[in-house]
């Protein structure tokens, strides 16, 4: 999967960078047709020490999913997303898999119709 990381007010070291990839590279065990990936890392200016945010979109075939934390970390902020894209995922692939069983369903009631 293709993914592409912007980082947004500094400049990501290369061990950053390969940690979100072996993190984002895991969520092909849950949805194999994960066309894209786009890593957003911010670095806003405020006086907490969560400052750090990021997000991630994907896209799948039927969609574009999303998720931003925001923590003390950039490993934690990303850590958390894909647990949320987790979730995601599967209840995108569920909604999938029920129209698909819906409209076999209904071909195989029209196909018996039909005689």
């Amino acid at each position: 999967m293709k993914i592409t990381v912007q980082s947004i007010h500094f400049t990501a070291d290369v061990k950053l960078l390969d940690f979100i990839q072996k993190k984002v590279d895991k969520l092909e065990q849950f949805h194999d047709q994960i066309i894209n990936g786009e890593v957003y890392l911010k670095l806003e200016n405020v006086d907490d020490e969560a400052n750090k945010i990021s997000e991630i979109k994907l896209s799948v075939p039927g969609g574009v999913l999303f998720a931003k934390e925001q923590c003390k970390t950039f490993e934690e902020a990303t850590d958390l997303s894909i647990e949320s894209l987790k979730k995601q995922i599967t209840k995108h692939k569920d909604k999938t898999r029920a129209k698909l069983s819906e409209h076999k369903a209904k071909l195989n009631v029209d196909e018996v119709t039909d005689y």
